[in-house]
């Protein structure tokens, strides 16, 4: 009997370029709460959960950050970040990929550490409507990556085994996650880490963005 094949995608810097937004969005909440973090330490901890993100910046500044401020970040981010959403873009590939996944009747869903706030608004340009495709946010799950609840909530809706899962994402925090849940993990590079950091992380195949695996889908098991 064939094993089920499922993809479980990661979103920002995995289907849509919407990174660097991210990175924009929080420097702006950052700046408006009176904290100072460089923008490429900002770049390390997109994909992480906030909580984490939260405790990486305490451990950095040395602040002490109340709950009120942790609240106030998050909603000065998606604020900024919806500001920018305007610039958002499906990475290339990334609708054909989905596309040819449906098309061969290989279920796929997404798997977010974003709440619905933001996520809304890199969901549209893909054509993804979460009331029929399945959507993981933040909001749905105790804990967000490198912790694996979103995929492992992904896989179940699926009705599939996350042993049988193949989780595709852009950050280290995606590998982490897929290795503690057991899935094979996929790193693409369009989010901005290099091959070598994803392959530490877990990644057991390495591509450039969304195009260059669809060229290469049955190294991963999906049979176009």
């Amino acid at each position: 009997m064939r094993i089920k094949t499922v993809f479980l995608f990661d979103l920002d810097g995995t289907l849509v370029d919407s990174v660097y937004q991210h990175v924009l969005a929080w420097r702006d909440a950052l700046d408006e709460e009176g904290i100072e973090l460089s923008v490429w330490r900002i770049h390390r901890k997109i994909g992480m959960s906030g909580g984490l993100f939260t405790n990486q910046l305490l451990r950095e500044t040395g602040l002490a950050i109340s709950p009120e401020n942790v609240e106030r970040l998050r909603q000065r981010h998606a604020a900024a970040y919806n500001r920018h959403a305007h610039q958002i873009r499906p990475l290339p590939g990334a609708r054909a990929l989905l596309e040819c996944l449906t098309g061969n009747g290989i279920p796929w869903a997404i798997a977010t550490s974003g709440r619905m706030e933001t996520a809304a608004a890199n969901l549209k340009p893909l054509g993804v409507n979460p009331e029929q495709n399945v959507v993981v946010t933040r909001d749905q799950v105790k804990y967000a990556k490198p912790d694996p609840d979103l995929f492992l909530t992904a896989a179940h809706r699926l009705g599939a085994k996350i042993e049988h899962a193949v989780v595709v994402g852009d950050s280290v925090w995606d590998m982490l996650a897929a290795r503690r849940c057991r899935a094979l993990g996929v790193g693409l590079l369009s989010g901005g880490y290099g091959a070598d950091e994803l392959e530490r992380a877990g990644a057991a195949r390495v591509y450039e963005d969304p195009a260059d695996m669809l060229r290469h889908l049955d190294e991963v098991g999906g049979r176009r």
